[in-house]
């Protein structure tokens, strides 16, 4: 009786380490997916407000949908999951691309 106890204690703990261990990444692939969502915001706020011309709401959607199109390959191509690597790549460029919405929409539309 106590090896048929132990068996499923270990398999209950076994199977509760792997949904710990995947949660990580797929909180990496939701953050990721927020941060588009934002930054698609921001642009769309100033395509609102004016403090985006036409040429620059173009070029940061560009840019934007450069990133999510990358997000989306990498989430194919690995079982709906982002490698570290992967993460940190995009993470890095949604920061550029962060700087650059805030960049565009707070110099005169004029500005080179």
């Amino acid at each position: 009786m106590k090896t048929f106890f132990g068996k499923v204690l270990l398999a209950s703990l076994t199977s509760s380490m792997l949904v710990a261990s995947m949660l990580p990444l797929a909180v990496q692939a939701g953050e990721v997916y927020n941060r588009e969502h934002n930054q698609q915001a921001r642009i769309n706020q100033g395509v609102r407000n004016g403090s985006l011309t036409y040429g620059k709401y173009r070029r940061d959607e560009n840019h934007l949908d450069a990133v999510n199109a990358q997000r989306r390959y990498d989430l194919r191509h690995n079982d709906g999951h982002l490698t570290a690597g992967q993460y940190h790549q995009i993470n890095h460029e949604l920061n550029n691309n962060s700087q650059r919405i805030d960049y565009t929409k707070h110099n005169l539309p004029r500005q080179p």
